[in-house]
């Protein structure tokens, strides 16, 4: 049993699939990529500026499901350009407990998305 989870408060699906599944405890989130919720706009800036978007539109995601970064044991980081690892960190790092912070494996690939820097996608469980 599966059930669908989408909010308002998070880009819409840019395809056919939805910002997240909830099946049993466990959510899968799909990938979010820095698009601005209130203008449907990519956010142009900074790579920082950026992963903050991201992180901000997987919050909401999390939150629509009643989870928090706390309940997040696992995250996939998809780069451009793997120059802005340290950069990505600086923000993601602001949203989890370095002591308590999920696996995750960070990936260098040729495009993402609407050709944008960082797309993040996350595990969570209840």
């Amino acid at each position: 049993m599966k059930t669908i989870i989408n909010t308002p408060k998070a880009p819409a699906p840019i395809g056919p699939y939805n910002q997240a599944v909830l099946t049993g405890n466990t959510l899968y989130t799909s990938g979010q990529i820095a698009i601005n919720v209130d203008t449907g706009a990519l956010v142009q800036g900074t790579i920082q500026e950026e992963t903050k978007q991201v992180m901000e539109n997987l919050k909401a995601v999390l939150a629509a499901a009643e989870m928090t970064f706390d309940n997040v044991i696992k995250t996939s980081i998809f780069i451009s350009d793997m120059h802005n690892f340290s950069k990505i960190n600086e923000v993601y790092a602001q949203y989890f407990d370095s002591e308590t912070a999920p696996a995750r494996e960070t990936v260098e690939v040729a495009n993402l998305p609407k050709f944008v820097n960082v797309e993040i996608s996350m595990i969570a469980v209840k």
